[in-house]
């Protein structure tokens, strides 16, 4: 299946199918421009392939936009996750596939959604590193990061943060000293919590930290983050980043 997009002035956009088939679109899905442009070329699809009941249709997300917002944080606000969903739902899409999703709340509000595994990624920077400790920085990402360290023979130490008087308070529960640990989990905004996290990891001992996340953000750039991060690793389903500091996984289709 071939298509083309076109994008007007006042940024609507438009698709044309080139060649009937089936289809897969492949997009980052940070957006609400990405959802619109899936959308039309679904559409456009759906017009062209009116007789071919047996045409298949995909559509694989790599950074699934308002992931966090999985549910209604305060009274009379809107629950973005869900409008979001609907909307792809709306697209009537026979498979949706979506990489590391912040949480299963995701998978059960998209109809006929599966989970892109990044336990590859993890293992890329894992063998780069050369067997670091495995960290999880919450209990959250503790049950996920477990299924990992198993799978690479890996050990693994667990870690929680609360606020005191609104200051954050790590605890590690275990040894690091004399170690390289590698902090894993699925995205980083601002990347402060890793921060956080990796100081306290160098106060017990450990000689280096790095940190893997699947969906890199870094929306405030690096200058915190390498005070007491040694290196990152992240995909580009987020975006393309050119920086040392940096190890990208490049993904199919981006």
């Amino acid at each position: 299946m071939k298509y083309e997009i076109k994008k007007f002035h006042d940024g609507q956009v438009t698709a044309k199918i080139a060649e009937a088939g089936d289809i897969h679109i492949k997009i980052r899905g940070n957006s609400y421009e990405d959802l619109f442009r899936a959308a039309s070329i679904k559409e456009a699809w759906d017009a062209t392939n009116a007789i071919h009941k047996t045409a298949v249709a995909r559509l694989t997300i790599f950074c699934l936009i308002g992931q966090r917002s999985d549910r209604r944080f305060n009274k009379g606000e809107s629950f973005d996750l869900k409008v979001i969903c609907k909307f792809i739902n709306d697209m009537k899409f026979d498979a949706v596939s979506i990489l590391h999703p912040h949480s299963p709340i995701s998978l059960a509000l998209i109809e006929n959604s599966e989970k892109i595994s990044h336990v590859n990624y993890v293992e890329k920077a894992y063998n780069q590193i050369g067997s670091p400790v495995l960290v999880s920085p919450d209990a959250g990402a503790y049950k996920t990061t477990h299924e990992i360290a198993e799978k690479l023979n890996a050990d693994l130490v667990p870690s929680n943060k609360v606020r005191v008087d609104g200051a954050p308070e790590i605890s590690i529960q275990g040894n690091v000293k004399g170690k390289e640990c590698l902090i894993v989990d699925d995205l980083a905004d601002g990347g402060r919590t890793f921060k956080f996290l990796a100081e306290a990891l160098k106060k017990q001992g450990a000689t280096k930290v790095f940190l893997y996340v699947t969906h890199g953000q870094f929306n405030y750039g690096f200058d915190e983050l390498k005070e007491s991060i040694d290196h990152i690793y992240c995909t580009n389903s987020y975006k393309d980043i050119e920086d040392d500091f940096v190890t990208q996984f490049k993904l199919d289709g981006l």
